[in-house]
């Protein structure tokens, strides 16, 4: 068999510099990507225990943000059960990441109301509030969209459309990704280890 010794140096070569271009590759994440990630807006809110909440104070963490309301009879639950599961699977990592929760429904969700809704999920889990006029601000900054309407055939007052997707904050503050209702625990979980610093 005839032999080729400048081969292999080649290859070696080849390989390496291969390799050189891998490292250079954005982190495969399950989420959607913002393609221009940028800073999130940042806001003053009243957590379920009465004390201001920044997000700027936030930094060094990652953030998952997501808007509903305590009276939600679907998107709100389930994506708490969500936040739930990734709260588990992310372990003692889950030390560094603030799960938010800002309220779509102030009429109802008082501090009080959102630390006992809460607290059925996770006693970590934060629930933020304020005036009207606060929360339409943080709602247009992340481009939420909410909306009253009557709540007919079912015993409610009303029931509150809202955007259902996670915001994922990462540690220096940036919008990185947004999450669809119904990523899996498994999946959201994946890119906030991503994230972590």
């Amino acid at each position: 068999m005839c032999r080729r010794p400048w081969l292999s140096p080649l290859i070696a070569v080849v390989l390496v510099l291969l390799a050189v271009a891998g490292c250079g590759r954005a982190p495969a994440f399950k989420g959607t990507v913002l393609a221009d990630p940028v800073p999130a807006a940042d806001f003053t809110l009243v957590d379920q225990y009465g004390q201001p909440f920044r997000l700027a104070d936030q930094r060094g963490r990652v953030v998952l943000l997501f808007f509903g309301y305590t009276s939600c009879p679907d998107v709100c639950p389930t994506t708490l059960t969500t936040w739930k599961q990734v709260e588990q699977e992310l372990g003692d990592r889950a030390r560094d990441v603030r799960f938010v929760f800002i309220t779509a429904d102030p009429q109802r969700d008082t501090p009080e109301r959102l630390r006992d809704h809460l607290a059925a999920f996770s006693p970590n889990f934060i629930g933020l509030t304020g005036t009207p006029e606060e929360l339409d601000a943080v709602y247009r900054a992340y481009h939420v969209f909410v909306n009253a309407l009557p709540a007919e055939g079912t015993s409610a007052d009303y029931l509150v459309e809202h955007t259902a997707a996670v915001f994922a904050i990462d540690a220096d503050g940036m919008w990185r990704l947004t999450f669809p209702f119904g990523t899996s625990p498994e999946d959201m979980a994946h890119d906030v280890r991503l994230l972590l610093p």
